[in-house]
């Protein structure tokens, strides 16, 4: 039995005149019959009786008819199905990000995406940031929202929006009322950092802390940034965090600018300042052989979204009342 057959039928069934249906159908009447006649035969009954002056459904054509429609139906269906995710209407998106995300701009985006394309199920998973290269290689995640920008061959990155490091130190600390500090101000300090083992942005920081001269002295490690910001407010040592997390303790907490020395020389001049290429920036990466459109439009419009928000002020602070960046419609896709 072939589509094209179902097809004739419920043609013919509607119009009840070879005529209308052959010209509605686009062909001539006789492959119109023989098709008809085909499917009688398949069927071992006659779908229509026919007389000099009218066709009418048989008794078998009648029970015939809602199962044909159901099949047409359900290929329209398919059809449809398979173009909203062909077109990235529809789809999963499954997305890794360290819980200190939870409190920046990004759920702002996803509340709007969702808005936008409620087809899309966006799957969030709250990792650390060690593990979201491998979840990201081994396809369990799709995308990663992270402030580590490594690229390779198999993952490609792209900057979101911008977030520089300060320092935040606990009130009365003697450099609480510094608007800016070199790195190597901090060499006598105590740190609460994030876990080494866990968190490629620590060992930045912690590699930035070596070149401008000194080795932090360690005496917490946290997983979170929120977590070490309440242990800088209870003073227990000092951190290195991005301003835009800095500002979730800022009754507690006070931050200071880094800055780094200027080169006294061409040789310095052409060498990177210690510490100069620290920050806690915030980059997407994907697997490049992902093709799934879902998850390429859903990269595409966070983007977009960041590029925005970067144009408005770069990322706000948390609880900022600045209004988000609306998404651009689906037509711009």
């Amino acid at each position: 039995m072939e589509l094209r057959q179902i097809r004739y039928f419920t043609v013919l069934a509607e119009e009840l005149s070879f005529t209308r249906a052959a010209r509605r159908l686009h062909v001539s009447q006789p492959p119109l019959s023989f098709q008809i006649a085909s499917l009688e035969a398949e069927l071992g009954a006659r779908l229509f009786d026919r007389t000099s002056r009218s066709v009418v459904l048989s008794t078998a054509g009648q029970a015939f008819l809602p199962h044909a429609q159901a099949v047409l139906a359900r290929l329209d269906e398919a059809r449809s199905h398979v173009a909203r995710v062909a077109s990235g209407l529809q789809g999963r998106v499954q997305v890794g990000l360290a819980g200190s995300h939870f409190l920046g701009p990004f759920p702002q985006f996803i509340q709007q995406f969702r808005q936008q394309r409620p087809e899309v199920e966006v799957v969030l998973h709250e990792l650390k940031p060690s593990e979201h290269l491998q979840a990201l290689r081994d396809g369990r995640l799709d995308l990663s929202v992270s402030r580590n920008p490594l690229s390779d061959e198999q993952i490609s990155a792209a900057l979101l929006w911008r977030d520089p490091v300060v320092a935040a130190f606990p009130p009365g600390h003697r450099l609480a009322g510094s608007r800016q500090i070199s790195l190597a101000e901090l060499r006598d300090e105590d740190f609460v950092f994030l876990r080494l083992d866990s968190s490629p942005f620590a060992a930045r920081l912690f590699d930035a802390c070596v070149q401008a001269g000194f080795a932090p002295r360690i005496v917490q490690q946290v997983v979170e940034i929120p977590a070490a910001l309440n242990l800088v407010a209870a003073g227990l040592g000092v951190a290195l965090v991005p301003a835009s997390l800095a500002m979730l303790r800022a009754d507690a907490v006070c931050t200071s600018r880094l800055v780094y020395p200027k080169p006294d020389s061409d040789e310095q001049r052409a060498a990177k300042a210690p510490g100069s290429d620290i920050n806690g920036d915030v980059y997407v990466l994907w697997r490049t052989d992902n093709a799934a459109p879902a998850v390429a439009a859903f990269k595409k419009l966070l983007l977009d979204w960041a590029g925005v928000l970067s144009v408005s002020g770069g990322c706000p602070a948390p609880g900022s009342p600045a209004v988000p960046p609306m998404l651009p419609g689906i037509e711009a896709l």
